[in-house]
């Protein structure tokens, strides 16, 4: 076989490897692309392994030195991208960590904004309602889970927050994760239900916690209910507003899938979602250990608790904000 001839028969996968290490295609399985007769891949390994021949073939039939030397780069290129893959996705969740969730976050701030919005907006008018008027939280709440609610923020307490035996932090700290992930689990599911479930649960869970804190604060435990939800608040609340954000995702790709099949808009919206919904479980276990260990004790001062909470949310807001920017592939396209 002629050089140009073998060119002309194998350029289709040595352009596609190319592109592969360029990231403009995730894989070398082009069957429409390659000419009659040509071998198709179902991996890269095997479109390596056949780059080799291809090398060694050209070597024995002594074809020119650029079309060695080009062909021993793409080998080079190859092989260090395939067998470097397995650290790199042994570090893939620092990566997510921390520059993969913000900016899945940023991503989809439109949806952020308005799980914002429809959560903060009921807590604060039914907060400054049952500030002024204490029968307000009885349309929310039972008696018994009012007189529940302020025994736990009670001053006089042992340790703050719900009733517990004297050796059973750890055992709290199992429950806070559950009840957590449980909320932000159904504000994320029920997205599925064309979103309006995702708005019923933030509308529902900012009124219950709107009202919790306008009564707690005219019974007047303010020095032992705000030192308390500072802290893991900073990761709870925010958490549970990312959680309804995915869910809102889920209910506009059922809504407006545009050009897409609904059920095709629901799979890219899922994988949107979860990129948001991996960070937020975890965040939820922070905010559950912080909570059995941290905000529950009585121990430490007022001052130190509402300055470490103010930390807290300086860092997650910080974290949102700025994390992960200078790979962003939208801040890059801007700057250019």
């Amino acid at each position: 076989m002629k050089q140009r001839e073998f060119e002309q028969r194998h350029e289709p996968l040595w352009q596609q490897l190319d592109n592969w290490l360029a990231g403009y295609q995730k894989s070398v399985a082009r069957k429409a692309d390659a000419p009659e007769g040509a071998p198709v891949f179902d991996d890269i390994p095997a479109a390596y392994r056949c780059l080799c021949q291809h090398l060694a073939v050209a070597k024995e039939r002594q074809y020119t030195g650029n079309l060695v030397a080009r062909l021993n780069l793409l080998v080079m290129a190859c092989h260090q991208r395939i067998y470097q893959q397995g650290s790199v996705s042994r570090n893939r969740w620092l990566d997510y960590l921390f520059a993969g969730f913000p900016r899945a976050l940023r991503a989809q701030s439109r949806f952020v904004w308005l799980a914002c919005a429809l959560f903060l907006a009921p807590a604060l008018v039914m907060g400054l309602g049952s500030y002024w008027n204490d029968a307000l939280i009885y349309a929310v709440m039972s008696p018994e889970q009012v007189v529940q609610i302020e025994s736990m923020y009670d001053p006089g307490n042992r340790v703050l927050g719900r009733e517990r035996g004297s050796d059973s932090d750890l055992m709290m700290f199992g429950f806070y994760i559950k009840n957590n992930i449980g909320i932000a689990f159904q504000m994320f599911a029920s997205g599925i239900l064309f979103g309006l479930g995702s708005i019923f649960f933030l509308l529902f869970n900012g009124v219950f916690l709107g009202a919790i804190f306008g009564h707690i604060t005219r019974v007047g435990f303010v020095s032992t209910f705000y030192p308390f939800v500072i802290g893991h608040g900073a990761f709870e609340l925010t958490a549970i507003v990312f959680a309804g954000a995915a869910g809102l995702r889920l209910g506009h790709a059922l809504v407006s899938p545009g050009n897409l099949s609904r059920r095709h808009a629901l799979r890219e919206a899922g994988h949107d979602a979860m990129k948001i919904m991996y960070g937020t479980f975890l965040m939820l276990v922070i905010a559950a250990f912080l909570e059995a260990f941290w905000s529950s004790s009585t121990e430490v001062s007022i001052a130190v608790k509402l300055a470490v909470g103010g930390c807290f949310w300086l860092l997650v807001i910080a974290y949102c904000c700025f994390a992960g920017r200078r790979d962003d592939p939208a801040a890059l396209e801007g700057g250019r």
